[in-house]
C-alpha cells in the first residue's frame, strides 16, 4: 500500500509544467505506433488536467494492476472507477504505449540516464507507470537472479524520477 502512496505522490508532482524540449528521439516510441487506429490516440497521455491527476491517483490507490500479456492487460478493482470512460486513455498507455519486456525497460533506462534535459510531462507519466508494472513484476517472481535484475530496472526508473524532480 505504501508504494502506491509514493506513486501517487509522484503523478501528483507531475502535473507541474515541465520545460518545453524537444528530443530527438522518443523515450517511448510506441506511443506514436498505437494499435487501435485512432488519431485521437496518436502519442496519448493520461493527465490533461488536475482532475484526471487525481483520478490517477485514486485509481492507484484502487489496486491498478498492469499486466504484461497481449490480452486485456489492465485491472482496476474499483468498478466505477474502471467504467470512467476517460480511463480508456489510461488503458491505452498502459497496453501499448509502456514497455513490457525487461529488455525494453533497459533500453529505456539507458536513455533516461543519458537524458540532460527535464521530462515532459507525458514522459514522466509514463515513466511512472512504468515503474508501477516494473514494481509489481518484481513481486511475482521468486528467482533471486531474475528479482536481482527487475530490481536494478525499478532503481534505475527510481533515479530517473528522482532526477527529474530534484
Amino acid at each position: 500500500m505504501e508504494w502506491r502512496f509514493v506513486l501517487a505522490v509522484l503523478c501528483l508532482v507531475s502535473a507541474q509544467p515541465a520545460a518545453s524540449q524537444h528530443q530527438r528521439t522518443a523515450l517511448y516510441p510506441s506511443g506514436f505506433r498505437i494499435k487501435r487506429g485512432t488519431y485521437s490516440l496518436v502519442n496519448p497521455t493520461f493527465q490533461r488536467s488536475m482532475a484526471e491527476v487525481n483520478l490517477l491517483f485514486e485509481v492507484l490507490l484502487a489496486g491498478l494492476q498492469i499486466e504484461g500479456g497481449d490480452e486485456r492487460s489492465v485491472l482496476i478493482p474499483d468498478e466505477e472507477l474502471a467504467s470512467l470512460r476517460s480511463i480508456q486513455r489510461l488503458e491505452v498507455v498502459c497496453e501499448d504505449v509502456l514497455p513490457k519486456r525487461l529488455s525494453e525497460i533497459r533500453r529505456l533506462t539507458a536513455k533516461l540516464a543519458r537524458r540532460r534535459a527535464p521530462l515532459s510531462g507525458q514522459d514522466f507519466e509514463r515513466t511512472v507507470l512504468t515503474m508501477v508494472y516494473t514494481l509489481q513484476v518484481l513481486a511475482s517472481i521468486s528467482a533471486a537472479h531474475q528479482k536481482d535484475v527487475w530490481m536494478d530496472a525499478l532503481l534505475q526508473l527510481f533515479r530517473a524520477v528522482q532526477k527529474d524532480l530534484a
